[in-house]
């Protein structure tokens, strides 16, 4: 039976894992996926945005439907979908089918993760619940992290297909231990019933509210689609509130939210979801865009706050056991600030101190997540345990969609004022040179094409005027001095040592040109780097006072002591 048990725990943690994944594994290889759709970026932010947002969306509906038709075959199904909308995505050939394939994949994940966490947790018995619930959430950061070097390993040697190919088969896997150890009989629970205001009343604020959340920046913030979206969220939140304190069988049970630890692990589960997705997402953009990194070596910077996600998830449980919960969230918060405040100052270029900022991240997190799934479990038992976990599980996503809408925010407006900054420092540089209007243009041209995809200068570039362009302009300065001085009917031999004369003195001006040229392409480099650096660690700078509201939210957990005495209960 103990087998059964742990076998069923970590079958229900492969379906974790893959659908928490499947949220981060995509940013890194969006490159690789446009160029092999030959799609645009907006049309791509689709196949990646669908995902969060349906995720979202559905999780806690669909958690409910199948608490009341039977939670083993709804995973069935859910993984069946996951299964065919990785396969569509994988084999997509073209950028809608890629969404298509997304979407799917959603709807299977919506299902799989919230009855995942109740299926893994009610099958232990009491005195082990402590320990599924702490594997399973443990589970979930660890996808979250190791996303982006899943991606970027896999993009190197397998494409940007495998990403969602690799879902195959662990999730082929995954239906084949369900088969064997689910049961397949389960009666419909007549008793329950679909709250379908709440339900529709849900979907609407939380479709809402993610939409914007992940289309504000293209849209505008004060557009009218977004501010459209946030009154739908806030008249839609009002509604359900109103809806659920007077059904009977309420979607989510605002009993919830009168427990206070319950409310301080929501706080905490969206503040430590938002710190570490945004190291997570701009970092590796940093990497490649202004160091000139490869996707690979851009993932595997970032894998130190996996490493320490990794090794701290399991220690946390057991430092749960011994200090309290303050303590433990005292403790997850203190290294998470400390991160933002070595990411704050940190000098991004020199490596070893990005890889303090992601071990003092990855460490926090690690120390707080697996605690916190237990922490919001709290005493709650039945349809409030179930409840707590798809609620913790939605509130997961938000905090995952804030955090690439708030720091891409700030990182597309840094941009915009780093970019403008160089522009003008590169005009002013490059009218002051002693050269022709032509090689000024040409020189300011190319500056502003690779700021356009915001890349800094090539390095130890020391020839602008090659010498396809030197022989043109020798054989125009020749033509020109030929008719300037009517030599265009002289002997062959006046004309041989004129433009001798022409091609030596154009030479000359080339290369003290390119001298020029190099000099000032060096330090418009190195201006260009500067402000884009800038550009990216301005968010972190600007999101290092609310990382202490972690702090203020340890109050809201037991003192060692009351939790100690409710476990030995």
């Amino acid at each position: 039976m103990m087998k059964k048990t742990t076998a069923l725990v970590g079958t229900m943690a492969i379906g974790i894992f893959l659908c928490i994944l499947d949220t981060t594994v995509m940013n890194i290889a969006l490159p690789a996926i446009q160029n092999g759709l030959s799609t645009s970026l907006e049309q791509l932010s689709w196949a990646l945005n669908l995902y969060t947002i349906l995720f979202a969306t559905l999780t806690i509906p669909l958690g409910r439907l199948a608490d009341i038709y039977g939670r083993h075959r709804f995973y069935l199904i859910g993984l069946s979908l996951f299964l065919l909308g990785s396969l569509f995505s994988g084999l997509a050939g073209s950028v809608t089918w890629l969404i298509v394939g997304r979407g799917i994949q959603s709807l299977g994940a919506a299902i799989v993760f919230p009855a995942s966490m109740t299926i893994g947790i009610q099958s232990v018995p009491m005195a082990k619940r402590t320990s599924a619930i702490a594997t399973l959430g443990v589970t979930q950061g660890l996808a979250a992290a190791m996303g982006p070097t899943i991606g970027g390993v896999v993009t190197q040697f397998f494409s940007w297909r495998g990403i969602f190919l690799v879902n195959v088969p662990f999730t082929l896997l995954a239906l084949v231990l369900c088969w064997r150890l689910f049961d397949l009989h389960e009666r419909k629970q007549q008793k329950e019933q679909l709250d379908m205001g709440g339900t529709i009343l849900s979907m609407t604020m939380l479709f809402s509210l993610t939409l914007f959340l992940v289309k504000g920046n293209d849209w505008g913030w004060t557009s009218y689609q977004c501010l459209g979206l946030i009154l739908l969220s806030v008249l839609s939140l009002i509604g359900f509130i109103v809806v659920e304190s007077h059904v009977q069988q309420p979607m989510v049970p605002l009993a919830l939210f009168k427990d206070k630890q319950f409310v301080g692990s929501a706080i905490v589960t969206i503040m430590s979801g938002i710190f570490l997705v945004a190291l997570l997402v701009l970092m590796p953009s940093f990497f490649t865009k202004v160091q000139g990194k490869g996707e690979l070596l851009a993932a595997l910077m970032i894998t130190p706050a996996s490493m320490m996600i990794f090794i701290w998830s399991p220690i946390s449980g057991w430092l749960l056991g011994k200090v309290g919960p303050r303590l433990v969230i005292l403790m997850g918060s203190l290294s998470m600030i400390g991160g933002y405040v070595a990411l704050s100052w940190m000098n991004p270029n020199i490596y070893w101190q990005v890889c303090v900022a992601a071990l003092l991240v990855g460490m926090g997190y690690g120390v707080v997540i697996g605690p916190i799934t237990v922490l919001a479990a709290g005493d709650f038992t039945g349809n409030l345990l179930t409840a707590s976990q798809s609620v913790i599980g939605v509130f997961r996503q938000i905090g995952t969609s804030l955090a690439v809408a708030i720091f891409v925010s700030a990182l597309s407006a840094n941009l915009v004022t780093a970019k403008t900054n160089v522009w003008l420092y590169s005009q002013n540089r490059v009218e002051a040179l002693p050269v022709s209007a032509k090689v000024k243009s040409d020189t300011l041209t190319q500056v502003k094409s690779q700021l356009a995809t915001e890349q800094t200068p090539k390095h130890g570039q020391t020839t602008f005027i090659s010498s396809a362009k030197t022989q043109r302009l020798i054989r125009s300065n020749y033509q020109r001095t030929l008719r300037q001085h009517q030599l265009t009917a002289a002997p062959v031999t006046v004309k041989r040592v004129i433009y001798q004369r022409v091609s030596q003195s154009v030479t000359q001006q080339v290369t003290r040109d390119n001298q020029l040229l190099t000099t000032e392409v060096a330090a418009i480099r190195h201006e260009t780097k500067r402000q884009l650096t800038h550009a990216f660690i301005r968010p972190y700078q600007m999101a290092m006072p609310f990382t202490g509201v972690m702090l203020l939210t340890v109050f809201l957990f037991r003192k060692r002591s009351d939790y100690l005495r409710k476990e030995e209960k």
